[in-house]
């Protein structure tokens, strides 16, 4: 197996390999940091780079396979990014803003000492947008993360860094966020698998429930296996969260190798009331619905309620973020100044009425699961944008385009349910495609039994963009 192999091969397989010893985790980390070395600098898919402490990490786990070998956790030796929005001690947490490139954190958060329980190697921090705002990873005061099946186009974001070093082989998987599609958009843009999990599948903590539960951690990867495996290894509950979940039985990850039975299954190209999505992501869906047809599953089309009123509800809650933040508003940029602001003038009790509506519309969301399993629909109402593309606009100019845009995804943030994202193909200017399926509140088994045999009837992950045999 040559080097750029290697770097494609999938998460569960390189632990395979090194439980085997037929590859050290000193070699894969020295592969993969190679391999940001020379491609990083025109990807910008890491903010931060931590060769010292990964290589270090390595060779220490590299002379543990000499000893205690049966005790091993999972992905021992694997390596992994997290995203900049997420701590890890010794490292600095940017949250997209430059003037935070020398705050260090102290401590690992929660879901950060799950992945090292795990057995995984950080590789670094990966770029998102700023203050994790935006769909497209272009912070102020840092290279903008760039696609890697084309560079003039965004990765998205929210989570854009963390896509596009999973797609160019720069990690084998990630650790991303979704509080409107910031899994599912990167995951969609760049050819990949993206959970976003039910609300209290994975803990926040240290921190508590600061958007009502919209936004939460989640897997990005090249297969659904690995990105399931790695869902098992987020989830769970830490003491003091505010919600959570059981454990799934089976697991995740086996359940990406059971079957799913014969699901009902709806699906849907329009979201009321901002319109039906472009041609290229309808197809994907007609094609996709067409397949699990032909799966044996019974499939029909839907429509989803009138989402107009959710959206100045949601917007309200996901701005609020904002005036949280503990910075300057000079060191924000023109668009996070303006949302600042807005944010500001709403008093708290808009702010609690935007909640309990947001919780009534999502009722009447989940209603529409109650005769369905599974709602298959696009990621994005069309496919991504070049990077710096909407950088001259008026802020709510901006805020308009970006809520049309992520307009399928924000909904199952509001309801808490959970989705995923595959990849089906191309456009015509060879950019990837893909779909979204939603399940029922906590039914990720189901979606990834589903997801599972829908890569096994139209396989992906073997998929390289240009730039990752650039060697």
């Amino acid at each position: 197996m040559n080097a750029t192999d290697l770097a494609f091969t999938p998460a569960l397989e390189q632990a395979r390999l090194i439980r085997q010893k037929e590859v050290s985790p000193l070699e894969l980390v020295e592969l993969y940091l190679e391999r940001i070395e020379r491609l990083n600098g025109t990807l910008g898919s890491y903010i931060t780079i931590a060769a010292e402490s990964a290589i270090a990490e390595a060779k220490a786990k590299t002379e543990q396979l000499n000893d205690d070998f049966d005790s091993i956790p999972p992905f021992f030796g694997v390596p992994i990014s997290i995203k900049d929005l997420n701590s890890v001690a010794g490292m600095p947490c940017t949250f997209g803003l430059s003037v935070l490139k020398k705050r260090i954190a102290p401590e690992d958060d929660g879901l950060v000492s799950r992945i090292r329980k795990a057995g995984f190697i950080i590789l670094g921090k990966t770029t998102t947008s700023e203050m994790g705002m935006f769909p497209y990873s272009e912070p102020p005061g840092f290279p903008p993360a760039r696609n890697p099946w084309n560079l003039d186009y965004t990765p998205w974001g929210s989570s854009g860094g963390a896509a596009a070093a999973v797609a160019a082989g720069l990690c084998p998987v990630a650790q991303g966020s979704d509080g409107g599609g910031s899994i599912r958009g990167p995951a969609f843009c760049c050819g990949l698998v993206g959970i976003k999990p039910s609300r209290g599948r994975i803990s926040m903590a240290p921190f508590g429930d600061r958007l009502n539960g919209i936004a939460t951690n989640g897997p990005l990867g090249r297969t659904v296996a690995d990105t399931a495996a790695l869902l098992d290894v987020m989830s769970g509950y830490i003491t003091g969260d505010p919600y959570w979940l059981p454990d799934p039985d089976p697991s995740f990850q086996a359940m990406a190798g059971i079957p799913p039975g014969q699901l009902r299954i709806a699906f849907v190209n329009a979201i009321p009331p901002l319109g039906e999505a472009e041609s290229t992501c309808q197809k994907a869906v007609l094609d996709t619905a067409h397949l699990l047809e032909s799966l044996g599953h019974v499939v029909e089309s839907a429509e989803l309620p009138d989402l107009g009123d959710l959206i100045e509800p949601f917007t309200i809650i996901w701005q609020s973020i904002l005036d949280e933040a503990r910075v300057p508003e000079f060191v924000l940029g023109r668009t996070c100044r303006w949302l600042r602001t807005r944010a500001r003038f709403a008093s708290c009790g808009k702010y609690l009425r935007s909640v309990a509506q947001m919780q009534v519309i999502s009722r009447h969301i989940v209603e529409r699961f109650n005769n369905i399993d599974v709602m298959l629909m696009p990621v994005y109402m069309h496919p991504t944008i070049r990077v710096g593309e909407w950088a001259g606009l008026r802020p709510a100019k901006t805020l308009q385009k970006i809520i049309h845009w992520i307009a399928p995804c924000p909904p199952f943030n509001a309801t808490g349910q959970p989705a995923i994202a595959l990849p089906t193909g191309f456009t015509p200017n060879n950019l990837p495609l893909g779909v979204q399926l939603v399940g029922r509140p906590a039914s990720e088994s189901t979606l990834i039994a589903l997801a599972a045999q829908i890569e096994a009837a139209k396989p992906w992950h073997h998929q390289r963009p240009p730039i990752a045999d650039d060697d």
